[in-house]
């Protein structure tokens, strides 16, 4: 495990985010700004904050969960729904290159926010969205969660057995494809910037995403009219390709193409299945699945898992383990990769959190901040606008915002 480094200058050094989000979707898109150097301001409801602060397991009262999608960000609470909060909100939008939410279609314009007024009052402002169904269409005002883009976008329909039910992924996918497109969309909506002048708004949609993942899947509809049939671990298109048993468990084998069929059947020593009518061709071997299945099976059984995958990647076969979490984290490959990172979080000790996806020589992302403590940065970001300690204190009694006592050992 690998202490997570700090960097100096980002890619988004002085990028300024206003983080209105909540959850996953949003937060994780901030978060991939942050670790390239934008200053994420997170502004949170002033009791209890981000709904995740209180969910999943916590550690010294600390949630991990929320943890792994609020890093490199400060903690400010508002109360939006006071006039005084959204007085505030204004003022940080003054000084601010992107603003991100991802509330229902709408509300944000019921706290005075529309396009239009955006468009007028901030020419310069990026706009990041995330909502179920985007905001044009008869759905657009439905509430939306991951497992119902999973479902409506045709990507449970594609996973799970052949004979079973469809089947929804265990990670949340639409969050996360909805947050890293978000996040996409806003980098790419200030290079514009840079040479027009010009902010932009940028929508994506949790259902929108995962359609756009649907790849081969949605040629092969459109190109066939047919609906795809789930297929489970096998591949759709070609064979073999999927997982197989060996003596002490499974080893996935990808080879996509017939040179490397040819490679895989001679490595494991049956090449003479290719002179066989039925597997000559992909798309016999696809019409003859269960019957080559269960001759490579019969090979690939007789050795150890481990030994296949040393075998099969030294001929320049695609195969390797499936990994449960523990066995993925343990991994030199993931090591090397620095995947799995620590936070330094105080009195909440170090905090495991996956690392950074997208590696670059020059602007490495990095950790700058750790997760903030709700309302950590309350002070800071209200003296930054100009307010003195009476006035900060005044919206403390009004309610406007939460407490100012954050002990210092969880900064």
């Amino acid at each position: 495990m690998l202490e997570a480094s700090r960097a100096t200058v980002g890619s988004l050094e002085g990028i300024r985010v206003i983080d209105l989000t909540r959850v996953i979707s949003g937060p994780f898109c901030t978060q991939m700004l942050g670790d390239h150097g934008a200053d994420v301001i997170k502004i949170e409801p002033p009791q209890h904050g981000d709904v995740v602060r209180s969910q999943g397991n916590k550690v010294k009262g600390f949630s991990w969960y929320f943890a792994q999608f609020n890093r490199n960000k400060r903690s400010l609470t508002l109360d939006l729904r006071s006039e005084r909060g959204k007085a505030i909100l204004w003022r940080l939008l003054e000084d601010a290159d992107v603003l991100v939410e991802n509330f229902r279609p709408g509300v944000l314009g019921k706290m005075g926010l529309d396009d239009a007024t955006l468009r007028e009052r901030f020419p310069r402002l990026v706009v990041g969205r995330i909502n179920g169904f985007g905001s044009e269409g008869p759905y657009r005002d439905r509430p939306a969660y991951d497992f119902i883009a999973q479902a409506m976008s045709g990507f449970m329909s594609v996973n799970g057995p052949a004979d079973g039910e469809p089947m929804r992924a265990a990670p949340p996918l639409s969050d996360m494809v909805a947050s890293q497109n978000l996040a996409f969309g806003i980098c790419a909506a200030l290079v514009r910037r840079e040479r027009t002048g010009q902010g932009d708004i940028v929508e994506t949609a949790l259902t929108n995403g995962l359609i756009s993942m649907m790849g081969y899947l949605a040629a092969e509809y459109f190109a066939t009219d047919r609906v795809p049939a789930r297929t489970g671990n096998d591949h759709p298109m070609v064979y073999p390709y999927g997982l197989f048993k060996a003596s002490d468990g499974d080893v996935a084998i990808a080879p996509s193409n017939d040179a490397m069929v040819e490679r895989l059947l001679r490595a494991l020593g049956c090449l003479e299945l290719l002179e066989d009518s039925r597997f000559a061709d992909n798309a016999r071997r696809m019409a003859h699945r269960e019957e080559l299945r269960e001759r490579l099976n019969a090979v690939i059984g007789t050795r150890r898992v481990t030994e296949w995958i040393d075998h099969l990647n030294a001929a320049g076969v695609p195969c390797g383990r499936v990994h449960s979490l523990r066995e993925t984290f343990d991994d030199p490959q993931v090591q090397a990769q620095q995947m799995r990172l620590e936070l330094d979080q105080g009195e909440h000790g170090r905090v495991p959190t996956t690392g950074f996806p997208v590696k670059m020589s020059e602007a490495p992302a990095a950790i700058y901040r750790h997760v903030p403590a709700l309302g950590e940065h309350t002070r800071e970001i209200l003296a930054g606008l100009g307010l003195d300690e009476a006035a900060i204190q005044a919206l403390h009694d009004e309610g406007v915002i939460g407490t100012l006592d954050i002990p210092a050992s969880t900064r």
